[in-house]
């Protein structure tokens, strides 16, 4: 089933979002301003759209893989979520950014990306003395290779 979602642009100077089917189920989104930062410092970057995502719904929004090697900025707060309700005319979708490094941002630099989620099911808490796992051995167990 394809969900719609509407979308309203900012600006027509950054390209115009799409899903590309078969590569990945990420959607890039764009600096809809030229941005300038140095180390240290901390910038909403406008990425030009605001969405009316499906009811149930909502948008977790984390950098690109290159954003950090391209820009030097990570996003402050690990993962943006977005839910349905900040859907109005007004409600721009920003990328809260910390320069590691002096950088500049272009207009319709590809910075970050989203996807949509399902809102988690309602859950009910079931307290017990013993899980009656196995242990797997303790934070970080797995290893390094």
């Amino acid at each position: 089933m394809t969900e719609k979602i509407r979308i309203k642009y900012f600006t027509d100077e950054i390209d115009k979002l799409c899903y590309i089917d078969g590569k990945s189920d990420w959607i890039d989104l764009r600096s809809a301003s030229e941005i300038e930062m140095k180390a240290g410092e901390f910038r909403l970057i406008p990425l030009g759209v605001a969405m009316e995502l499906p009811k149930g719904y909502e948008a977790h929004v984390v950098p690109r893989s290159s954003t950090f090697k391209n820009f030097g900025i990570i996003q402050t707060n690990s993962m943006g979520i977005i839910d349905e309700t900040y859907c109005g005319d007004n409600d721009q979708w920003f990328f809260p950014a910390y320069a590691l490094r002096d950088t500049v941002i272009h207009v319709n630099d590809r910075i970050c990306q989203f996807r949509i989620m399902a809102h988690q099911p309602v859950i009910a808490f079931e307290e017990t003395e013993n899980l009656g796992n196995e242990d797997r051995g303790g934070h970080g167990s797995t290893g390094k290779q």
